[in-house]
């Protein structure tokens, strides 16, 4: 019995659901019925009665699952008070953060840090999602902030800020009239279209949602492609385009007029953003205090 066999218990009792405990935990569900087989081989008893529509604890799957959550509760605070014991935070924290959190999230959460944390200083790698994850991988920085989940079985997602999508256009009396009742997506695939680059996590995000509306984004009329927001900014206010990020990307140009934001027709576009970290490498002290700090943070944020 280890804490991932009691983790993926616990999230098959709470949400009733092996497909969605193993979207919860980024890992297959074959993965998750393998570590349920294996804690009820080992206890000898049944512990989840499976139907074709859920998945519900058995008497004894009861008694283990109050354990269970005990268990990882006391797990998180030992770790939480091991690695706060005396330990002297300090040293260069590599992150490596993908456009958005880069520039609005992660200076504000620095600063904050710093100021519990003084001996701490920061080398920052901005990159597009993909490279993110590449940089966890290969150990070139502890922690990364994304905009998307990128497949990795060496990786460790999860969530922390939520991040809205809207479309962005130039200042002008048209796209205010189009803008009015909300973008539809027949407005968005006959305008003139600024896309990221492919490994951005919001051009990610933004082709998922076209395709869950039925809508194949080789449709849009793409007049150029761009790896930096502020350069799109720019292009629209401008007039070259319109194009898809986040709104609070999007503020600083459209407080001073020089773009205007709109979310779609009857749909609300939002994302999740990410810290990352390799699963197979032990934080340092100070990687794992802004770990902690950040879920923390962003969890106040939530609040």
């Amino acid at each position: 019995m280890d804490f991932k066999q009691l983790e993926a218990f616990v999230y098959v009792v709470k949400l009733k659901s092996f497909s969605k405990t193993a979207e919860k935990l980024y890992l297959t569900q074959p993965t998750i019925s393998a570590h349920i087989s294996s804690l009820e081989k080992e206890l000898g008893v049944q512990l989840i009665v499976r139907s074709a529509k859920e998945a519900l604890p058995s008497e004894e799957g009861k008694v283990l699952y109050e354990y269970a959550q005990d268990m990882l509760t006391l797990r998180d605070n030992a770790l939480s008070a091991f690695q706060n014991i005396s330990r002297n935070v300090s040293g260069t924290l590599c992150i490596a953060a993908s456009s958005m959190p880069s520039q609005y999230v992660l200076p504000q959460m620095m600063s904050a840090f710093r100021s519990k944390y003084p001996d701490v200083s920061f080398n920052v790698i901005k990159c597009d999602s993909g490279e993110v994850v590449r940089s966890i991988v290969n150990r070139k920085a502890e922690i990364g902030m994304t905009g998307a989940v990128i497949e990795s079985a060496k990786c460790v997602f999860e969530e922390f800020l939520d991040d809205r999508l809207v479309v962005i256009t130039p200042n002008t009396e048209r796209y205010r009239k189009i803008g009015e009742h909300g973008f539809t997506l027949q407005d968005l695939a006959r305008e003139p279209f600024i896309i990221r680059d492919p490994e951005s996590g919001t051009r990610r995000e933004t082709e998922r949602f076209l395709r869950s509306m039925h809508l194949d984004p080789a449709s849009l009329h793409v007049v150029a492609q761009m790896d930096d927001p502020d350069a799109i900014k720019n292009s629209v206010s401008q007039g070259l385009g319109i194009s898809i990020m986040s709104k609070t990307a999007a503020a600083d140009f459209q407080r001073f007029g020089l773009i205007q934001t709109f979310d779609f027709d009857h749909v609300v576009l939002s994302r999740k953003l990410y810290l990352v970290r390799n699963q197979n490498h032990t934080l340092s002290p100070a990687a794992a205090a802004f770990l902690r700090f950040a879920k923390k943070e962003a969890a106040g944020s939530a609040q």
